[in-house]
């Protein structure tokens, strides 16, 4: 009797441990994967920094989803502009679910009708190199946060 509840005990500990790990949280000996982020996006800047957009999140292991993205920020900017056909790539997650959230975003702009982006974002380990060109007037240097959400 005694091992019966010694071994119900144990299963119940284990499934609140479980339980307790936040949802999507990966485990040590789950493998790397590669994600690919490709994206829209369109903004403003006048000292406050903002822009919206969406997107697909493809992952090497079969996970995709669709994905809105906001950038929020302040600095000595100025300017509209757009970004259509960006791309990305997320490192150092174990799933999609790693991959939504919020980066922190340092750059320094120049572009006047053609622009180009070109910034690496970082979210503890996992890093999100981006890439785009578009079009638009923006000067200046920014300081913000890139989220990455469900629609």
């Amino acid at each position: 009797m005694n091992k019966r509840l010694t071994a119900l005990a144990s299963l119940a500990l284990s499934g609140v441990l479980l339980a307790a790990l936040p949802a999507g949280q990966a485990r040590a000996d789950e493998p790397m994967v590669k994600c690919n982020l490709s994206y829209n996006l369109h903004g403003w800047s006048i000292i406050y920094k903002h822009a919206e957009g969406t997107g697909t999140v493809t992952c090497n292991n079969g996970q995709t989803a669709p994905v809105k993205i906001t950038v929020v920020g302040g600095g000595l900017t100025a300017g509209k502009y757009r970004i259509e056909n960006g791309k990305g790539e997320i490192s150092k997650v174990h799933g999609i679910a790693e991959v939504f959230g919020d980066y922190v975003q340092a750059g320094a702009e120049a572009g006047v009708v053609k622009s180009a982006q070109a910034q690496v974002l970082t979210k503890g380990e996992t890093s999100l190199a981006l890439s785009g060109t578009g079009q638009g007037i923006d000067l200046g240097v920014s300081v913000g946060k890139f989220t990455i959400a469900r629609p």
